[in-house]
């Protein structure tokens, strides 16, 4: 190894080809996000507080922050430890938020969202990071459907989606969780899968040889610099263990929506949400609009999701990401209204004057290239393509139901309460599904 020290990293990061790091296939944050104004870099059994914390185990990563499972050793209890990156520390209205809700109506916070317990600041070689102090929790939705029994051993035939009564609980108490929020006057602004969490089996909670991740087991993704150095500005190990086997996903099981570090107040919405690509609504992608509507359209995509096993928009990551939404969008709601379309600057690559669709390429047609031709296929068609576990008349209640909320005027679009009210979800009991 290099005697000499490495030089400290920009607070921006680096591009893909200035990076400092091997890279790692495992899923996890992304590791040239450790530098000065980014994460923080933690290894197992770090204490934090004045040594009131003790990381034993890696939960889960965003964009903004890390969550740690930690011991509480003051009050001996085991708590989700949320270290924010530094960057963000003193513009974000998470903590507003939490405390805002917990004071408005306390029952209800803690039934639909992750509690605050503590707070404190904690400075690290990259800065100085807000550390929120929650409730653990088991996986998300997202990643919890992976663990069920029924796909382990997994084959290539399998459908890997939540069993109909598993799928329709999460949506229901996930609207739930949106109706409090919108009724409190704050719109999560991102929800998805990801941040609907399962609660935990608090029976299994007790010791921490139980809880602590090793870092020495198969797959665990070691942090390596390009050059053999050591880096103080990262970790050494990076990858996260959830609490799937200590989590509650039996009849009457229960999520709460997590991380509102995107949320705001419907009186000062954000100029940049953070929603996930694939739910944004078309306002959004199209003029960066943003209105109390914003949840309720990613909780339709939300539907087709868990229901089918498939998203409903799949958007990559790329340069043309835009006008890929936007050619999904048609293809399963529809053409775009004439105030809407009118913002689709590169519309031209795909749309004859008559709007007429000729091209589905990216980019435009290439010279000596053909136009890209693809079959389209409605939202209605791509549901029942993917044979959903119920019967006719329940499918048909579903599409009508997606189509209500997916409408291109915000305006039209129910709230999360009259959701909640149609026939469908009025059949759901979430208490004994």
């Amino acid at each position: 190894m290099s005697i000499s020290p490495p030089s400290t990293p920009p607070s921006m990061g680096l591009t893909d080809n200035q990076r400092r790091f091997k890279n790692i296939t495992l899923p996890c944050e992304w590791v040239e996000g450790y530098h000065p104004g980014g994460y923080h870099p933690v290894d197992l059994g770090d204490l934090f507080n004045d040594g009131q914390y003790k990381v034993l185990r890696k939960l889960g990563e965003g964009s903004y922050s890390i969550v740690w499972l930690a011991h509480d050793l003051k009050n001996d209890r085991f708590v989700a430890l949320k270290i924010l990156t530094s960057n963000i520390t003193g513009s974000t209205s998470e903590l507003q938020i939490i405390h805002h809700l917990a004071k408005a109506a306390p029952e209800q916070a803690a039934r639909y969202v992750t509690q605050l317990l503590d707070e404190f600041k904690h400075r690290g070689p990259n800065g100085v990071h807000k550390c929120l102090v929650l409730e653990p929790m088991g996986p998300s939705a997202n990643s919890m459907v992976e663990e069920l029994p029924q796909f382990k051993p997994r084959n290539i035939y399998m459908k890997v989606r939540y069993p109909l009564w598993m799928a329709k609980s999460i949506l229901k108490q996930s609207l739930q969780a949106l109706a409090f929020l919108h009724e409190n006057g704050i719109a999560h602004g991102d929800f998805q899968p990801g941040n609907i969490l399962f609660t935990l089996d608090e029976a299994g909670l007790k010791s921490e040889d139980a809880l602590r991740q090793q870092e020495d087991v198969e797959g665990q993704a070691q942090v390596q610099r390009l050059d053999g150095k050591e880096d103080k500005w990262a970790p050494r190990y990076h990858v996260a263990q959830p609490l799937a086997s200590f989590t509650n996903y039996g009849q009457g099981f229960k999520v709460k929506l997590s991380d509102m570090g995107g949320a705001y107040f419907f009186t000062d919405p954000p100029a940049k949400p953070l929603t996930p690509r694939g739910l944004r609504t078309p306002e959004l992608v199209l003029t960066g609009a943003v209105n109390n509507t914003s949840d309720v359209w990613s909780f339709g995509c939300l539907i087709f999701e868990l229901i089918t096993g498939l998203p409903l928009f799949c958007v990559p990551w790329s340069k043309y990401s835009d006008d890929d939404q936007l050619l999904a969008l048609t293809d399963r709601l529809g053409a775009l209204p004439d105030e809407l379309f009118k913002h689709w600057k590169n519309s031209s690559n795909h749309f004859t004057p008559e709007r007429k669709l000729f091209n589905y390429r990216l980019g435009g047609v290439a010279p000596g290239k053909e136009p890209l031709m693809l079959e389209p296929a409605s939202m209605e068609q791509s549901f029942d393509e993917a044979e959903p576990e119920m019967d006719e008349e329940e499918a048909s209640e579903v599409k009508a139901l997606i189509r209500w909320i997916l409408q291109y005027d915000p305006a039209k679009r129910p709230s999360p309460a009259e959701i909640l009210s149609h026939p469908w979800f009025c059949k759901i009991d979430t208490e004994d599904v």
